[in-house]
């Protein structure tokens, strides 16, 4: 595949399930593939089955049917959106009339440096070793909110009944640091919590001892049984 074409698994117009954007109308381009394998995800984005590929301008192109002024942004989401950067560099000035929302697992901010100026909403991943499997994370997501901190950004945690003290105080931390939102996610299995409701709200109280700015948010998509 040449550098500048993409390998999108779809696009498609839904509303935001997650997060502080809950209910907006957006866009989303999925893109093929991810840095990492997380225990609980559940999306499809592997281009085994079926993708397209698209260069810059025919990607913009697809966005043209979409009025700037009746949508609220276009989420780039995956996989990882930043493993194709140097698709991004030439994307994101063509479609410059567009908010650009970046779904994103918070690993890789050197990617994320390269385009930050380009990027309006930064809606980024915490993630647990208890929820993901993925161990030392921290490291990557500290350089990273550093990188995305004047930008208007938030963290996303997905956590099951295994998280640790240490992984929230190690949360509250970083959020402190850079002044950030956090969304607790509780993990899902298929439409139903993880988790009961009692243990959710035990860990919301939990963070909110050591930081206020924290929400306890699920997948509200789930529920309305869309994309």
């Amino acid at each position: 595949m040449n550098d500048c074409h993409v390998r999108i698994k779809e696009i498609f117009r839904s509303i935001q399930g997650e997060g502080p954007y809950i209910g907006v109308d957006q866009i989303f381009i999925r893109f093929c593939n991810c840095n990492l394998k997380c225990n609980y995800c559940d999306t499809e984005f592997s281009p085994d089955e079926y993708f397209e590929e698209f260069s810059p301008s025919e990607l913009a192109e697809q966005l043209t049917k979409f009025d700037p002024d009746k949508i609220h942004s276009i989420s780039l989401t995956g996989g990882e959106p930043l493993l194709s950067i140097e698709f991004l560099k030439e994307f994101l000035p063509l479609v410059s009339k567009y908010k650009i929302y970046l779904e994103t697992n918070a690993t890789l901010p050197d990617k994320l440096e390269e385009i930050i100026d380009f990027v309006d909403i930064v809606a980024a991943d915490i993630k647990l070793e208890s929820a993901t499997g993925i161990k030392n994370a921290y490291k990557f997501h500290d350089k990273f909110f550093e990188i995305a901190k004047n930008k208007e950004c938030f963290a996303k945690i997905v956590f099951n009944d295994k998280i640790t003290k240490e992984e929230i105080a190690k949360c509250c931390e970083l959020a402190k640091k850079y002044n950030i939102l956090l969304v607790l996610q509780p993990e899902m299995k298929g439409n139903n919590f993880a988790v009961s409701t009692d243990f959710a709200t035990k860990i919301f109280d939990e963070f909110l001892a050591l930081y206020s700015n924290t929400r306890l948010i699920p997948q509200v998509h789930k529920f309305l049984n869309v994309q």
